[in-house]
């Protein structure tokens, strides 16, 4: 049978190529094209590093490139370069996903909690969260344990997002007094509905708030790439280097 490759199609490779390094001292670098497929198709597939196809090249130059990149921030750098990282986003929506981890993952440098593995009745997990514009395109990404509370790095991405959005969709878990100041203090408007406990529920934009799906989508998309869906990495920076390269080929080199 044969054997089934990713590589970029012409389109992503000129989304991507300009966004390269250029200029950097050391050894020439073999084909950027052939060893970024290569780290394409190990996110998809989920496999182990080490049984990447011959076809991309010796499988320890696929992930030292990763892993170097990931390093260096060269992942996130394209990231906000193909996103418009300082442009206006209009209406936004903010939601975050569970990732299980898989057992490998653990046993890094500085414990579960450094490198956003949460430990729980489950077992180790970490979590996604994400800034959407109202295609559903992610324009923010950032990683935490598991088990932190999604409160918690909603402030973290209003903050990251100040100046770019004049409305804001969550669902009735981010509907706190403290969100809701911080979403208005930008002079956005807040679109939560209100949770059950609230005595005097507040008005929220119905219509609107139906394009929160949107969101949940990307999620459904972003878990399609095996690597995102479970956590293999031990490292907290090149598990979210994945998610930042499973983003920005699904929505933003097409």
């Amino acid at each position: 049978m044969k054997r089934q490759l990713t590589w970029l199609s012409d389109a992503e490779w000129a989304r991507i190529e300009p966004l390269l390094p250029r200029g950097r001292k050391g050894a020439h670098r073999v084909d950027d094209r052939r060893v970024i497929s290569g780290i394409v198709h190990m996110l998809k597939c989920g496999a182990r590093w080490r049984d990447c196809p011959p076809e991309y090249g010796p499988y320890t130059t696929v992930y030292n490139r990763f892993n170097r990149w990931s390093r260096q921030g060269i992942w996130l750098g394209m990231f906000e370069a193909l996103t418009g990282h300082s442009g206006v986003w209009g209406t936004v929506a903010i939601d975050a996903t569970h990732i299980k981890a898989h057992r490998s993952a653990g046993g890094a440098k500085g414990g579960p909690f450094a490198q956003a593995l949460g430990i729980s009745r489950g077992g180790r997990t970490s979590k996604l969260h994400g800034l959407t514009d109202a295609l559903g395109r992610p324009r923010l990404l950032m990683l935490s344990a598991g088990n932190i509370n999604d409160m918690t790095m909603a402030a973290s991405l209003i903050e990251a997002a100040t100046g770019r959005f004049d409305r804001l969709i969550a669902d009735r878990g981010y509907g706190t007094n403290a969100i809701r100041a911080a979403i208005v203090a930008q002079g956005a408007q807040v679109v939560i509905p209100s949770t059950t406990s609230r005595r005097a529920p507040i008005p929220y934009d119905r219509v609107a708030y139906k394009a929160r799906n949107l969101v949940e989508r990307l999620w459904c998309r972003l878990k399609d790439w095996r690597r995102i869906a479970t956590r293999y990495d031990k490292l907290a920076r090149n598990f979210l280097a994945a998610a930042l390269i499973a983003a920005s080929i699904t929505y933003w080199c097409n």
